[in-house]
């Protein structure tokens, strides 16, 4: 476990967060049900059909951070003080604290593991909105519209170093989403200045310019889309006629070497949660002048905000849940899971310049949530309150029975029920007052056999 000694900590004691507290929390558990329920009629032709693994994600995130579905005991070595760690559910982008737990901890592996020394930029890759809806409803594509950016980005850089072996590399992160959640998938690149030749060396490039990736770029996705058979050529004609191609390339300026701290930020960035709870407030319908809930998000320079109904935004935030399994980070190029194995294997993945190696192994490292807490939060959990000696995990309770009865021990365990969904009277299910059956083939005891 967590061997780090507590004076290299902020000396802030860490409190187990409240989810329930949250707006987001709130909006999820009002209107889920309904939300499944509806999506049929009032959002399968505009989102697509609704996706099994989403109700998944929605009950595994109202359960995060519950000690009424397991926790850990948690206990000072020294004052024997001791308190109680729900678990987390782990989700991608529909649970912040976990996401945000998962964007520091992708930071760190990149920068140390993946990225070299080496002078890197960040680069963003959009397509016009005609073609968003293609990958709305075939997230698979999303996988081919990155590989189209690679393909632009490596040909461009490697034309400007005079190697046969120059390899640039890439990690390439799929964002579905925009400013106010409405769908929009482009991709956030971080990838090296320059290229890698001979296994020893590096080439910086001259300075680019995103303009010129344009056109290549917008020739590539639409390639890519007549062939998937989701346009013709007369959409491509069309689209070739527009003064505004609506396809745009971005360049960051050169992040170098030493600053390692501007690394790990935009290793950060690139895979941010989808919305943020600061931005966001939740009226429930209690409390809207209509009687309908409502969810205020605002900007990002919080000069703008839209309210949604809570359903819309609901539906709108689903969206963006990636499917089980599905990578939304991928590896190209010097940095692609095949040149590391390949590299690693033959002893020379330390021959070029690379970051201070972490002294975490990687298993260790990803089961370290004690210190990605306390870089999130500033806290250290596993700092004792009372004495501020360390403290380890001894149990972990997961058994239902010994949930409940530890939680009444204590004073915690509570009875939870809320309203059931509102629909509206076209989608009330309908109830026979009147109804005769046949239980000639029944094989349950006759019924005065339950009044005797």
């Amino acid at each position: 476990m967590f061997n780090t000694a507590p004076q290299h900590f902020d000396v802030s004691v860490y409190q187990p967060r409240n989810p329930r507290a949250s707006g987001h929390f709130r909006c999820v558990q009002d209107h889920f049900e309904q939300l499944e329920m509806l999506w049929q009629d009032r959002y399968a032709s505009r989102y697509g059909f609704w996706r099994p693994y989403v109700i998944d994600v929605i009950y595994r995130y109202l359960e995060c951070g519950d000690l009424h579905f397991g926790f850990a005991r948690v206990k000072c070595q020294d004052c024997g003080h001791e308190y109680l760690l729900a678990y987390s559910c782990k989700r991608r982008h529909f649970c912040p604290s976990c996401h945000q737990k998962r964007v520091i901890e992708f930071g760190e592996w990149l920068c140390n593991q993946v990225l070299k020394s080496v002078a890197h930029r960040q680069w963003v890759f959009t397509i016009p909105k005609r073609l968003r809806i293609y990958f709305m409803f075939n997230r698979k594509l999303l996988a081919k519209l990155s590989r189209c950016a690679w393909k632009v980005l490596s040909a461009y850089l490697k034309q400007a170093v005079p190697f046969d072996d120059a390899m640039p590399g890439a990690a390439i992160a799929v964002h579905t989403f925009g400013d106010f959640q409405q769908f929009n998938p482009h991709l956030h690149l971080i990838a090296t200045d320059g290229c890698f030749y001979s296994n020893d060396g590096f080439m910086v490039s001259p300075k680019p310019e995103a303009k010129d990736l344009e056109d290549m770029f917008r020739h590539e996705v639409l390639k890519m889309l007549k062939a998937e058979g989701k346009i013709n050529n007369a959409v491509i004609e069309n689209m070739l006629c527009w003064h505004h191609s609506g396809f745009n390339v971005y360049c960051g300026p050169t992040i170098w070497p030493n600053d390692d701290q501007g690394l790990e930020d935009l290793a950060c960035y690139i895979i941010r949660a989808c919305f943020s709870q600061q931005r966001m407030t939740y009226i429930p319908a209690k409390d809207s002048l209509d009687g309908q809930a409502k969810v205020i998000y605002k900007s990002k320079d919080g000069r703008v905000s839209k309210t949604f109904e809570a359903l819309d935004w609901l539906a709108q935030l689903v969206t963006h849940i990636p499917n089980k399994g599905e990578q939304m980070v991928r590896y190209y190029g010097y940095y692609s899971n095949k040149s590391r194995g390949m590299r690693k294997k033959a002893g020379s993945a330390d021959q070029v310049p690379a970051l201070v190696e972490s002294s975490v192994s990687s298993v260790a490292f990803r089961r370290n949530w004690a210190r990605l807490i306390q870089k999130i939060y500033q806290v250290h959990p596993l700092l004792c309150p009372k004495c501020q000696g360390a403290m380890k995990v001894i149990a972990f309770i997961e058994n239902n029975m010994l949930i409940k009865k530890i939680l009444k021990h204590l004073g915690f365990w509570e009875i939870r029920n809320h309203d059931p969904p509102q629909l509206d009277n076209a989608h009330i299910p309908t109830i026979e007052t009147e109804r005769t059956c046949d239980y000639t083939y029944s094989q349950l005891p006759p019924i005065d056999y339950w009044t005797q």
